[in-house]
């Protein structure tokens, strides 16, 4: 991990650059994927399951049965723990449950918000060699809140061409109506165009790797919304003295383990505190069964040594972080100065792992900087809202003539006209 003391503000645009792949070969393999799939469907998503996750699994969907059967493996501690989970997601985004907005703007104008559920959604569950089962609860819990019809989870299979039992109990335990062996820009592709075995869907759900976030993407070019860019994962800690190093390095290493295109940040005012961070990392990456994929994410990362709070705040907004992990002694003053974070962990008793499976909150947030315009999932993210109003005739004779003047000035006669008639009949009616 890089360690970069007070550098100059020219330099913050490279320093905070996060690992790219080549735009123009991404492009060339999304075109590719997504016409294989909507020209061959499901014969393209095994061939490329075959080709990427060196499986064969004999059916791309999985029949209740086998679901069941898949699910009863998870031993008892795993289950236990999944349905604590459970609990607290599900009452942290119950919560999120806001009452209609209903108005009269005028007398006589009536104005309303009612919200509805996005009838079909897709569920995209990261998996190979680090199978996110609680990525299941964190997407489908909400759309289950939120009454999707259909729910339609994807997830790349194993080398025998199974999915984790974990993903199918939470499947199971989430009213995920159809589970799918499919993963990586395949799934996505056949989410967006549909397959005998995978249905197309109106608004995909996910984090995952540069394929899987560029697949979403290119997605929304076929008429199809995504939640958000997700992925790769990323994370920002902001620490001085009041911090300890061994938490800090236990933080950045949870996250640097994801995957080798990760990128994890240290932001500190105390040069001193930076070196006992570095030499925390050094101890505990040894003994990671993930250690190597750590390595190459912490390559990408760096350790940045600001000169004060303002820098720090600064900079943090500028990187607009996945999480953000804030153990410092200034924590009020960046509470009122931080604007962009999809996830904020404060103190030394908070890790981002918490985050990511237990406390309540989703882990399925915006990255790359895209937490300036985009929030994390959440129970609206399911939902869609439609107006209504209902005028009467006093309501149109109280903005009918405003109504008029605004559409001759811009010049649609026909606007004006469908109030003019209006009008004219309840001025008769009165005579």
């Amino acid at each position: 991990m890089e360690l970069v003391a007070y550098p100059d503000k020219q330099a913050w645009k490279s320093l905070l650059k996060r690992p790219e792949a080549d735009s123009k070969a991404m492009e060339a393999f999304m075109e590719e994927v997504f016409s294989a799939v909507r020209d061959r469907g499901d014969e393209a998503v095994l061939a490329y399951t075959q080709k990427f996750d060196k499986a064969a699994p004999t059916a791309i969907g999985m029949e209740l049965a086998d679901l069941k059967k898949r699910a009863s493996e998870i031993p008892a501690p795993l289950q236990e723990a999944i349905d604590l989970a459970y609990e607290n997601i599900r009452a942290f985004h119950r919560a999120q449950r806001t009452p209609a907005v209903a108005v009269e703007t005028r007398p006589g104008v009536q104005c309303w918000q009612a919200k509805h559920p996005i009838s079909k959604v897709g569920i995209y569950i990261p998996g190979g060699s680090a199978p996110l089962f609680s990525t299941v609860l964190m997407l489908a819990i909400p759309a289950q809140l939120a009454g999707c019809g259909e729910i339609v989870l994807c997830s790349p299979p194993d080398r025998d061409g199974q999915l984790h039992p974990a993903i199918c109990y939470a499947a199971l335990k989430c009213g995920v109506t159809r589970v799918c062996r499919a993963g990586g820009a395949q799934a996505i592709a056949a989410l967006t165009c549909g397959t005998d075995s995978i249905p197309a869907v109106f608004k995909i759900f996910g984090p995952g790797n540069q394929y899987v976030t560029q697949a979403k993407q290119w997605a929304t070019r076929l008429g199809v919304a995504i939640d958000m860019p997700a992925g790769p994962s990323e994370l920002l800690v902001v620490a001085d003295h009041t911090a300890n190093p061994a938490y800090v390095a236990a933080d950045l290493l949870s996250q640097a383990e994801h995957g080798p295109d990760s990128q994890v940040m240290l932001l500190t005012d105390t040069q001193g505190f930076a070196g006992l961070v570095q030499d925390a990392l050094q101890s505990q990456i040894e003994s990671l069964p993930r250690r190597e994929i750590a390595r190459q994410a912490l390559a990408n990362s760096r350790a940045i040594v600001l000169s004060g709070r303002e820098e720090i705040a600064e900079m943090v907004n500028a990187y607009a972080p996945e999480h953000l992990i804030l153990c410092h002694g200034e924590e009020a003053y960046f509470l009122e100065h931080l604007r962009n974070a999809g996830s904020v962990f404060l103190g030394n008793y908070t890790p981002e792992s918490a985050g990511d499976y237990a406390s309540g909150t989703n882990h399925t947030l915006p990255t790359n900087g895209y937490a300036r315009q985009y929030s994390g999932v959440n129970l609206d993210s399911y939902l869609k809202s439609i107006t209504y109003q209902r005028i009467t005739a006093q309501g149109l004779q109280q903005i009918g003539p405003a109504i008029e003047v605004m559409a001759a000035a811009e010049g649609l006669e026909a606007h004006k006209r469908a109030v003019s008639v209006r009008l004219a009949t309840l001025s008769a009616q009165t005579e």
